[in-house]
């Protein structure tokens, strides 16, 4: 067995699971340790809270189930890199212990009993920013804590995302990714760092900058594992952890994403379509784009917040026949509900799904709510589930069409990770909705591969990020488009999808006025 340091672990903390990988230079994943997460507990309707504590026990779980699955050594490891969720918020005392539990990303509360903001208030209204100010203030987790819990924030040495938090356990520095700086912080996303001090951001936040983590660019040195990281993960001391990014943008990298005519979809628990660029777009105006996991480049996201989680939704409310079935047989209940999918033809019978279980960034607006319309005698829960697959496809096809628009080029490649890609029916969908070839990269775990070539380039494996992303992402199975099912998609997106949200905003705003949902 050779003891060279090639070979990267990646540890990838999402919503639902977290999971411990080895690669090797090639890419190809040598072993892999998943344990399964809890993703929140929820005190009140609308709120998603964990400990943080129990991120941390569930990391060294998986890495210490990693161990035995190697075939050699620990020290041929060359370096870790670490992705995680994006978005979700930690509270630190000055000892470095929790505050409070972690408020997750799929968090719905908001705080409207703010302070004014001084002269800024008119300047960005005048500017046709203060909606996007306001919306950005009431959602602000830091804002909600310092008005209902000042106790709280009054104690809180640092407020850190769930990547800046493991981070700090792993090394014992306050250091994070540039990568991983998504959600309500005082972060000027153009410029890849940390406001200036004149900046809005810092008079719409309680948060200070002595608050905040050093942020270090993607292939960037965090800094080294210590001997107490080290005895509760089993990872070898004195390794070294290299700047990564969140899970999304490890995702796009993973994929093999370098250019703005390649799209990036991502199946997951949130489904995304992303591009990577040098320049700086927004999508939707007033919402940035993120900072991606190669330095001085740019994801242009559509986001839907409930993506493959309504695959989970579907199980829980409509899936007992399938999670029987698969109790007997020893499989994952998802895996036959590919069965449900080859019962319906594309259209689904003419349901058609608008998939905003959960409101989006300004578009969809907070009042948002999903929709199914088209309902017959005919329709079974297998047209829903057809359904639900069809109608992410068409929210991200908007993502698409959105980007071409905005930024002038068009898209040839697409590339499709997360867990949805793993059907084969799932898959083929999205070509035909798409009308362009799909293609699966060779790895389910593209968001670790993403942060393991981050960890490759950063310990000088390969020279430059297309060299890494040349020798470590390779292409999977294609699946071309259906010219017979284009057309069906083609008719449904035009003509009855892409007016669902227009003509149903006014009744979501109702439903918002007299219930109060969502919050």
């Amino acid at each position: 067995m050779s003891d060279d340091k090639n070979y990267l672990l990646a540890i990838d903390n999402g919503t639902q699971s977290i999971r411990a990988l080895v690669f090797d230079p090639e890419g190809q994943l040598l072993a892999k340790s998943q344990v399964e997460i809890e993703p929140f507990f929820s005190e009140q309707p609308g709120w998603a809270e964990q400990h943080v504590e129990y991120f941390w026990e569930k990391l060294c779980e998986a890495c210490q189930q990693l161990w035995p699955l190697l075939n050699f050594p620990k020290s041929a490891i060359r370096a870790v890199a670490l992705t995680t969720q994006r978005a979700t918020v930690v509270n630190l005392d000055p000892e470095g212990k929790p505050l409070r539990p972690a408020i997750i990303w799929l968090d719905q509360r908001e705080e409207h009993q703010l302070p004014g903001m001084g002269g800024w208030g008119p300047i960005l209204n005048l500017a046709g920013a203060g909606s996007a100010v306001r919306s950005f203030r009431s959602q602000a987790e830091a804002n909600w804590i310092n008005v209902r819990q000042p106790e709280i924030w009054e104690q809180t040495s640092k407020f850190l995302l769930l990547s800046g938090y493991h981070t700090f356990k792993l090394t014992g520095k306050y250091v994070d990714s540039v990568a991983s700086q998504v959600g309500y912080l005082p972060f000027d996303f153009k410029a890849q760092q940390w406001c200036g001090p004149r900046d809005w951001k810092w008079k719409a936040l309680p948060i200070r900058q002595q608050q905040l983590p050093e942020l270090v660019p993607a292939g960037g040195l965090l800094g080294q594992i210590t001997e107490q990281a080290a005895r509760e993960t089993g990872i070898p001391a004195g390794l070294r952890l290299i700047s990564a990014g969140a899970d999304k943008a490890c995702e796009v990298l993973g994929s093999g994403c370098l250019t703005p005519t390649t799209g990036s979809l991502s199946y997951g628990t949130t489904a995304t379509y992303n591009t990577v660029g040098s320049r700086y777009l927004e999508m939707i105006r007033q919402v940035p784009a993120y900072p991606a996991a190669i330095p001085n480049t740019y994801n242009s996201e559509t986001i839907v917040q409930r993506g493959y989680w309504m695959v989970n939704w579907f199980k829980r409310e409509f899936g007992h026949p399938e999670q029987r079935l698969a109790a007997e047989r020893g499989l994952q209940a998802e895996t036959l509900f590919d069965d449900l999918l080859q019962e319906v033809p594309p259209g689904s019978m003419g349901l058609v799904l608008q998939p905003y279980w959960s409101p989006g960034l300004r578009v969809p607006g907070p009042e948002a709510k999903g929709a199914i319309i088209g309902f017959g005698d005919v329709h079974t829960r297998a047209h829903i589930y057809r359904a639900i697959i069809e109608g992410l496809a068409y929210a991200l096809r908007e993502g698409r069409e959105r980007h071409e628009k905005r930024s002038g080029y068009k898209i040839v490649t697409l590339k499709v990770s997360g867990g949805g890609s793993q059907s084969d029916h799932a898959m083929q969908i999205t070509a035909d909705v798409f009308g362009l070839t799909a293609e699966r990269p060779h790895t389910f775990e593209t968001s670790g591969l993403g942060a393991a070539i981050n960890a490759a380039v950063g310990t000088g494996l390969y020279p430059d990020y297309p060299s890494a992303v040349d020798r470590m992402t390779h292409r999977g199975k294609l699946f071309r488009p259906i010219p017979a099912n284009v057309r069906i998609y083609d008719q449904l997106y035009n003509k009855v999808y892409s007016r669902l949200y227009g003509r149903l905003e006014p009744l979501y705003q109702s439903i918002r006025a007299i219930t109060g949902y969502p919050l």
